[in-house]
């Protein structure tokens, strides 16, 4: 009887390539390491770098700078050269529009990401600290000899102008905070920050971006004119508040609320010194 042999060896010599060819196949599970790890947190917190903050860096820095420095040339101008009542109102609504530009510009290239959250702890921020600053305001302000007593504003047979509230409370209280904030706080803070980050790293890039911030605020604001030493300290210690609190908590609005809080009570301080005082 004609029968093929067997090889009893077959099996064996075929079950390790069965097995090898299943775990060939089989896909590999990938353990993230730490910098993926941290590529993965950049998303959630614009202070870790990442691609949204990638187009907020020299260019947004330098467009900002341009265009805040052509609304400051405007403004002048406008000030010293047209005689009228709206001069002032108008220079500094140039101004306000100089910032506004590179704001929505750098706003509709890229939302660095966390920085427009909003927090419930915000409004503690922005009411504990906007108060703490004018109480620093006044204390500063009797140091230096200037005095602490309320601020008076003009009135006109025991009234305030028709227009007073559009032009110097409205203005200063809700206008001229968000639209600061955003570009001192936001853009240049941000981009000079996410510039400084890599090459020289967080601590270094937040005490520059903080500064520089701080340094142009406090120029745009005596572009109207020389301001006196005390108010120089006031403006100076808002500014590094705002900048210090957005670098902590990686949220603009804090720093808005502390700005609207510190020009509202002056205003108010304002209207208790003209009629009550």
């Amino acid at each position: 009887m004609d029968e093929q042999p067997i090889d009893v060896m077959a099996p064996a010599e075929t079950a390790p390539a069965a097995t090898s060819s299943v775990a060939t196949a089989a896909p590999a599970v990938a353990v993230p390491t730490s910098r993926a790890r941290t590529r993965r947190a950049g998303r959630t917190d614009w202070r870790l770098g990442g691609r949204t903050v990638r187009p907020w860096r020299e260019l947004t820095l330098a467009w900002a700078c341009f265009s805040l420095g052509v609304g400051v040339l405007l403004g002048f101008v406008i000030s010293t050269s047209w005689a009228s009542p709206w001069a002032s109102f108008t220079a500094t609504a140039v101004l306000w529009l100089s910032m506004l530009v590179p704001v929505v510009w750098a706003f509709r290239r890229s939302r660095p990401v966390g920085l427009l959250k909003f927090r419930p702890i915000d409004l503690l921020y922005g009411l504990m600290l906007g108060v703490a600053l004018r109480i620093f305001q006044g204390v500063v302000s009797e140091m230096s000899g200037a005095g602490a007593d309320f601020p008076t504003f003009t009135t006109f047979d025991g009234q305030l102008p028709a227009m007073w509230w559009l032009t110097d409370a409205a203005s200063s209280v809700v206008i001229a905070p968000v639209v600061e904030e955003f570009f001192f706080r936001a853009v240049i803070l941000v981009a000079l920050y996410s510039a400084l980050r890599r090459p020289f790293g967080k601590l270094t890039a937040g005490l520059g971006a903080g500064l520089v911030s701080t340094a142009l605020f406090l120029i745009v604001h005596t572009v109207a004119g020389s301001i006196s030493a005390d108010a120089a300290v006031s403006l100076a210690a808002v500014g590094a508040t705002c900048a210090l609190l957005v670098l902590l908590t990686g949220r603009i609005w804090g720093a808005v609320l502390v700005h609207i809080v510190f020009n509202a009570t002056y205003f108010a301080l304002g209207l208790v010194g003209t009629f009550v005082g």
